[in-house]
């Protein structure tokens, strides 16, 4: 009998990669039936599973969507760094098939995300807001992902942009700040992460959450019902 959730992994040689199919083997839910790396032929790896988690690079976008619009396969995108024009091609692809995009998939961080707007929403100008990002040094895009969602989640609430700092050092798997500076006082949202395997956890929930769903763009904030 198969599992009720069968995913073709795209990026399964990276970091979170690997921490994906580490996790996926003591989940009785789910199942990695193809794995795909750099160079692989995607295609053939999608007709077996009925989603796909993308973890490999924002530049391989396009052939992921195209291959899940033509298979109309669910999709989960944990790849950061798109251009506007990648964007846009997701939004497209999500008329068609259901997928979460997330810029971070850790239950953590976006309780984080809802902890922001909500503090922005009761301070109000009077407080300045500022975000302070940190990862390893292997991290290509700068800011971070996770640093610009908060970065909108601000600017949506405040109508200006927000300062990002990103510092790149060490093998530090992601740390990011919120900073409310008001007068006499200042307030600081921090969430650090220590281990790949909340990233990971968080996109096997996000696939057993999408398969079934309505063609739509989701968000994290969906699948957790924040």
């Amino acid at each position: 009998m198969h599992k009720q959730v069968r995913i073709s992994l795209i990026g399964a040689h990276g970091r979170m990669g690997r921490a994906i199919v580490d996790l996926a083997k003591m989940d009785r839910n789910v199942e990695i039936v193809a794995e795909c790396d750099l160079g692989d032929a995607i295609e053939s790896a999608v007709s077996n599973s009925n989603v796909i988690i993308d973890f490999s690079n924002a530049g391989a976008i396009d052939e992921v969507c195209r291959v899940a619009e033509q298979h109309r396969r669910a999709l989960v995108i944990g790849t950061t760094g798109h251009s506007p024009e990648q964007r846009k091609r997701i939004e497209s692809t999500a008329k068609t098939v259901p997928i979460v995009f997330a810029s971070n998939f850790s239950v953590g961080v976006n309780v984080l995300f809802w902890l922001t707007r909500k503090a922005s929403e009761l301070f109000g100008d009077e407080f300045k807001a500022s975000i302070s990002e940190t990862h390893h040094t292997m991290k290509k895009d700068a800011p971070s992902g996770t640093a610009k969602t908060l970065g909108e989640i601000l600017k949506a609430a405040r109508k200006v942009e927000v300062p990002i700092e990103s510092v790149r050092e060490g093998e530090v798997v992601g740390d990011h700040t919120v900073f409310f500076d008001g007068p006499g006082e200042r307030l600081e949202l921090t969430h650090r992460a220590s281990s790949r395997e909340i990233f990971a956890r968080g996109a096997l929930r996000a696939a057993e959450w999408i398969v079934g769903k309505a063609p739509g763009l989701y968000s994290m904030q969906d699948v957790l019902g924040l």
